[in-house]
């Protein structure tokens, strides 16, 4: 069975140590790692590997030996309590051996986690768990935490009483830092306030957060794509201030808006195209480039994308013109265009 959204965030905080599997797959190692460790940590506790009640088996080792899995799920530990045989970076060639260890478990055995990279809606380890009555299957993609995530990250970190714009601090930190960076951070957040009754406020928030926050290259393209051009400067200071390379940032902005118009120009409509997009988008991000592509039409990506290419030409020439001037000033003209 497949688990999506809030259905799959409740699973990972309470799951039932009578289901036979979950798979965790995603392009991002760390988040999937995240979740794997909050999901097994549910179910055996602080204690479980210390008592044995977890076997970790890498999917390359699972493959030279088949029964590894198996015996993972029906060995017992001196002490009571769930149990996890946890198969590390799987991929399609493991489902063979998950699958023979499907068949043979029961009640009582050992629960089945296994972690995985994107895979496709065609992967053999994806339908293995999607179609079984008795596991679920969760992908995690590259979006932000949902509210109800950095709710339950506070809750685990002891943090409870938090004034309205230390929320939104702390909402607006979990878009530009990573997600372990994140769960860091509140729980720092959480000692900081040990013992103080005081409501958290932006000023707690500021005092524990990284003291230099990536800039993601992402953010100020979906700046200019949503024509927010007072956004513009500021985001660019703190690119430049990271060492980002006015050609390197023109190369993702053409990137970016090439996507656009795949999706934008597509027979069947925009999406139709952001569904044919190579990689695939997937969550709020296609939402996203999705809403992007419909506001822009085909007419005026096509003019974006020549604005870029001469911007690129005019960067990589012998002109003396300030080169990280040059792209903004072409960000802000391509921010302007979306307004017409």
């Amino acid at each position: 069975m497949k688990l999506t959204g809030r259905d799959a965030n409740q699973y990972f905080a309470k799951p039932d140590p009578n289901r036979t599997g979950l798979l965790i797959y995603g392009a991002d190692a760390m988040r999937v790692a995240l979740k794997r460790q909050e999901v097994i940590a549910a179910l055996i506790g602080p204690n479980g590997d210390e008592e044995m009640r977890l076997s970790r088996i890498p999917g390359a080792e699972l493959r030279k030996d088949p029964a590894l899995l198996l015996d993972a799920v029906k060995a017992q530990s001196f002490f009571p309590g769930p149990r996890v045989a946890f198969v590390e970076d799987a991929g399609d060639a493991n489902a063979p051996q998950i699958s023979m260890a499907f068949a043979d478990w029961q009640t009582g055995d050992a629960q089945i986690i296994v972690t995985a990279r994107q895979i496709t809606a065609r992967s053999a380890l994806r339908k293995l768990f999607e179609s079984h009555n008795n596991a679920f299957a969760v992908g995690i993609y590259d979006d932000p935490p949902s509210r109800d995530e950095i709710e339950a990250t506070l809750k685990r970190a002891g943090v409870q009483d938090l004034d309205r714009d230390a929320m939104g601090a702390l909402e607006a930190l979990s878009r530009s830092v990573d997600p372990g960076d994140f769960r860091q951070t509140v729980e720092k957040l959480g000692l900081y306030k040990l013992g103080d009754t005081s409501p958290v406020t932006p000023e707690d928030v500021a005092a524990v957060a990284p003291t230099s926050t990536e800039a993601a290259l992402d953010d100020v393209l979906n700046i200019v794509a949503e024509a927010r051009t007072p956004e513009i400067g500021p985001i660019m200071a703190r690119l430049v201030s990271q060492g980002t390379q006015p050609v390197g940032l023109c190369i993702g902005a053409t990137r970016h808006f090439r996507q656009l118009y795949v999706a934008a120009s597509d027979p069947g409509g925009p999406a139709a195209g952001i569904g044919r997009l190579r990689p695939p988008v997937f969550g709020a991000r296609r939402d996203r480039m999705l809403r992007q592509a419909q506001g822009w039409g085909m007419y005026k990506l096509e003019q974006a994308l020549t604005m870029l290419t001469d911007t690129d030409l005019q960067l990589r020439s012998t002109s003396q013109a300030p080169a990280m001037a040059l792209m903004e000033r072409t960000l802000i003209r391509l921010s302007m265009l979306a307004r017409r």
